[in-house]
Parts: C-alpha cells; structure tokens; sequence
C-alpha cells in the first residue's frame, strides 16, 4: 500500500509580513490551544477514514512554531497514536528565527521532529527590515545552532530574492551565511507581489525589479548554490545530496497526499478537495471539492518543476501509453532555444526554462 505525505497547517502569526498572503491570523493562548484540540480531533478522524502508511508530516503555516514545543508534540502523538508512520518517516515543522528561547528542541527532537524549515528569508538586517520581518540574521544563525545542538541535522533556511535594495553582494552574504551555518537544504524564492499584501498596495512606490533583472538574481543563486554544495532539484529549491525534502516531492511526483487545517489541500483517491479558509469550517469537518486529480497533463506539469525532469519510462509505467511524438516534436523546438533539455530517457527545463516555466509548460501540454 503506497504511503501518503501528511500536510498540518497552523494558521497563526504574530504579524502579518509585507509580501506575505498566506492564510493566517494573530491569536490569544486561549484560542490556539483551542485549536491544537481541534486539530487532534481531526487527526483522529481522519485516521478512521484513511488505511494508508504516512511517510512525511509537515507543519506549515502560519508560523507553527507560535504553538510552543508541547502544543506541537500533542499534535505530533496524535498522528502517530492514529496514523501508521513508516520506519524512517520525514517530520517537518517551519520555525520562526526568533523561536530560540520559546521551543525545546531536544523534546522536539525526541518526540519525533527532525527537520526543521526556518524562515531565514536574508542575512541582511535591511534588507528584513524591509520584508517586515522581525528578527535579525543573528536570531537566526543562533536558532540554527540550538537547533544543531539539539540533534537537528536535516535543517532548511527560506531565502528571497529580488527584495528591494537587494544587491548581487547582498545575497552573495545571504546565500554564504546559509552555507556557513551548516545546513542541508535552501529554498530561494523570487519575491512576488501579490494582492492582498502591504506589498501590493506601496507596489507603485517600492523600488521592485524588473523581470530581466530578477531573471539575473535567479541564474546568480543557481550558480552560488552549486559551488556551495547545494545543487538545484526543483524550480526554487536546493539540497545536499540526499536531503531534498521528502515531503514536498510528494506534491512534485503528484503523489497523494492530506492537508488538515483551514485552506489545507488535499490529493486523495483520485480526488483534489480542500479546506477553505474559515476556521468554522474546519472544525465542522466541511471539505470543498477541487477536481479530479493524476491525469497526464498534470503529471507532466509537476515532473517539470524537477530538475531530474520528465521520466518517459515513468510516464509509460503510469499511464500504460508512451508520451506522444508531438510532445517530443514541442520539446526539441524548445531545446534550440536553450529552455530544455532532451535525452532518450527524459525532458527537463533548463534555469533559463525555469524562468518561463508557466509558459513553457503550457507550451508542452498544448502539444501533449
């Protein structure tokens, strides 16, 4: 029976940063242990539901780490007391840099916990302040090392890129200070104004990038991280060998998967459903329905997030049929224009397809 990755959301924040819309709110202690009940109740429930192995658990948020370590082990006992983990499974849960004195991480790590997923975001004080971020890059740096200390050695910094008033220097420092404090994994991510944000409504007064120069950011951290030791796997994400992030490979190789929490979604079944975003809703167990999920198209769009690309022989051994001459025919047009590679085994993009990706994986599908 195949495993399924297991998604929690923690909807809570102790502020809402200037780029951030993520669903999530600012909460007393009474309502977040409120919801550390709610969330074991539904954990329980779900687990009566689903016979299935769970290889990966992953508290996202919000900032999880607002709960505290026991609100988080509750949580963590409830999905081993209704779930069954596999031998070796990857628990995740986001940390706030800030989190160094208010978690126990030696009792995490006991409990269970042994991946960490710390919004580090920039190593410059500046260029934090900017995003709205409260900590500095010594909260960090100091976090990372009790974490360490603890027994923590499967860490991932979050890094920005294009933040204003960034510079190729800056984030040299940045990429630099992620690989001096010994970590294992880091995600870049280029900032994108979205509405809803702070970002969104100063966007006319900010000094935000253009594409071309984001584009130089991007193609600048792909080459840094290599030399540092952490070779790209997906669009937006980097590892050592051996410690790409199990649980979002779930989602890449469209897998299946449960997401509890509001605006938690789900792959289950053959089905997309999720939890919208009301706090009501989740605890009266109301589930939305998305759409039917694991087609073709929808393989190949996520296979082409990866760096290893799309698999030809996975795609015959999952849809019984070879991918079609006209997807191969599309694919090699876009290899003369330096946006994928093709080989006898698989296509993948390349950095400067990952730039276009949206478009270039339309592209295809249109020719699938």
């Amino acid at each position: 029976m195949k495993s399924i990755g297991l998604y929690l959301h923690i909807p809570f924040c102790d502020g809402k940063c200037a780029y951030c819309n993520f669903f999530s709110r600012c909460a007393d202690d009474a309502a977040i242990t409120d919801y550390t009940d709610r969330m074991v109740r539904s954990i329980g429930s779900w687990s009566k539901k689903i016979d299935r192995p769970v290889d990966t658990v992953y508290f996202g948020g919000g900032t999880p780490s607002l709960l505290g370590h026991d609100r988080l082990i509750t949580i963590l006992d409830a999905v081993k007391n209704g779930f069954t983990l596999t031998k070796d499974p990857e628990i995740t849960v986001e940390v706030n840099p800030t989190s160094t004195d208010a978690l126990d991480f030696s009792a995490m790590r006991s409990a269970g916990f042994n991946r960490l997923s710390i919004g580090l975001q920039s190593a410059d004080d500046n260029e934090l302040r900017i995003l709205g971020r409260r900590h500095s890059c010594a909260d960090a740096r100091r976090t990372v090392e009790r974490a360490q200390t603890a027994g923590f050695d499967n860490i991932s910094l979050d890094v920005m890129l294009a933040v204003p008033e960034q510079t190729t220097d800056s984030l040299d420092h940045t990429l630099s200070f992620c690989a001096s404090c010994g970590v294992q994994h880091i995600s870049a991510y280029i900032l994108k104004v979205e509405e809803g944000t702070r970002f969104y409504l100063l966007k006319e007064r900010l000094p935000l990038f253009s594409d071309d120069e984001q584009a130089a950011f991007y193609e600048h951290t792909v080459r840094k991280l290599s030399k540092l030791g952490f070779p790209q796997y997906e669009i937006s994400n980097f590892a050592a060998n051996g410690f790409e992030s199990r649980h979002n490979l779930h989602y890449w190789h469209d897998d299946e998967y449960l997401g509890l929490g509001p605006s938690a979604h789900s792959y289950l079944n053959g089905k997309r459903f999720y939890y919208d975003s009301d706090f009501q809703n989740f605890y009266d167990g109301v589930t939305c329905y998305e759409s039917e999920g694991g087609d073709s198209e929808e393989y190949i769009m996520l296979a082409l997030r990866l760096t290893e690309g799309l698999s030809f022989q996975d795609y015959e051994h999952r849809f019984r049929r070879p991918i079609s001459q006209s997807f191969l025919q599309a694919a090699r047009r876009l290899a003369d224009q330096g946006l994928c590679a093709i080989s006898d085994q698989a296509v993948s993009l390349t950095v400067k397809g990952f730039l276009v990706s949206n478009a270039v994986i339309a592209y295809l599908l249109e020719n699938t």
